[in-house]
C-alpha cells in the first residue's frame, strides 16, 4: 500500500517513540519525510537507517517559530511541496497544580501548545496549495483528566480544541485537521511507568484490548487520518487507546 507516493510529510518529535514510528510508516507508504527533533544525536542516528533519498533531517526546538519556518522552507526546497504535517513533539511533567513550578508549566505549554501553533502556522500556506492535512498528537488526557499530570493535561486539552478550531477555519481551503489521542504508549516519556508492574496491570484492567500500546499502532492511525481514505474526516479527536474511553477509565465490574 503506497497511499503517500509523491507526498511530503513533516514529522516533529521524530527521533523516537510515536514520531519515529510515524516517520517509518509514511516512508513505508511511499512518502518523503522531513524528520524534525531537538535531539540531534538521536535524530541523526534514527535517520541514518532510512532511505536517504526520501529523508531530510532538521534539528530544532519546535517551541521556537524560527524552527517551524526553517523546517517548512527546507521541506519545500528539497521536495518541492508540503502535503502533511504530523505535529507530535511533546513533553510532560508530573505533579498537581501546587507541585508544578511556573517554569515547568511554561515549558510544557511552549512545546505542546505553542510548538503546535508555530508548526501549523508555518505549514498552512503550503498545505493550502496542496489541499493537505495536519494530524496532531493529543492524548486521552486531552479528552478527560488524569491525576498528577496537571501541566500535561492542560496542554493536551488545548491541543484537542486547537484541532476543532483549526478544522473549522481551514476547511474552506481544503485542509483537514485531526488528532490521535493515545493512552499509555511505550515511549521514552513512559519509561518509568513501564517499570511499575502494578501500574501496568491497573492499565490492563481498564483497557479491553490490553496495554500498553505500541507506537506503531498510533502511527497507523495517523497515516489513516492523513490519507485520502479519511478525506471526509476533519476536526476529529480519535482515541487510540485500546478501548479505555469505552469504560471512562473505570476498572471491570
Amino acid at each position: 500500500m503506497n497511499r503517500f507516493n509523491d507526498k511530503t510529510v513533516i514529522v516533529t518529535g521524530a527521533a523516537s517513540g510515536i514520531g519515529l514510528a510515524a516517520a517509518h510508516r509514511f516512508l513505508d507508504e511511499g512518502a518523503r519525510v522531513v524528520m524534525l527533533d531537538i535531539e540531534e544525536a538521536g535524530l541523526k542516528e534514527a535517520a541514518a537507517k532510512l532511505p536517504q533519498d526520501r529523508v531530510l533531517v532538521q534539528v530544532g526546538d519546535t517551541s521556537k517559530k524560527e524552527t517551524a519556518a526553517a523546517a517548512v522552507k527546507a521541506a519545500v526546497e528539497r521536495f518541492g511541496a508540503l502535503h502533511i504535517l504530523i505535529n507530535n513533539a511533546g513533553v510532560a511533567t508530573e505533579g498537581d497544580i501546587m507541585q508544578t513550578s511556573e517554569e515547568d508549566f511554561e515549558h510544557v505549554m511552549a512545546v505542546n501548545v505553542a510548538g503546535y501553533f508555530h508548526m501549523a502556522k508555518a505549514a498552512m500556506p503550503e498545505l493550502v496549495k496542496t489541499r493537505g492535512s495536519i494530524v496532531m498528537t493529543s492524548s486521552v488526557s486531552g479528552l478527560g483528566g488524569d491525576w498528577n499530570t496537571f501541566a500535561y493535561n492542560t496542554s493536551k486539552g488545548a491541543v484537542s480544541n486547537m484541532v476543532r478550531a483549526m478544522a473549522l477555519d481551514a476547511g474552506k481551503d481544503g485542509v483537514r485537521v485531526n488528532a490521535v489521542n493515545p493512552s499509555f504508549t511505550k515511549t521514552g516519556m513512559t519509561e518509568d511507568m513501564l517499570k511499575d508492574a502494578e501500574l501496568v496491570e491497573k492499565f490492563k484492567e481498564r483497557m479491553p484490548l490490553g496495554a500498553p500500546e505500541d507506537p506503531e499502532g498510533i502511527a497507523a492511525a495517523m497515516a489513516f487520518l492523513a490519507s485520502d481514505d479519511a478525506r471526509l474526516i476533519s476536526g476529529v479527536n480519535l482515541p487510540v487507546d485500546a478501548g479505555l474511553r469505552a469504560s471512562n477509565g473505570q476498572p471491570p465490574m
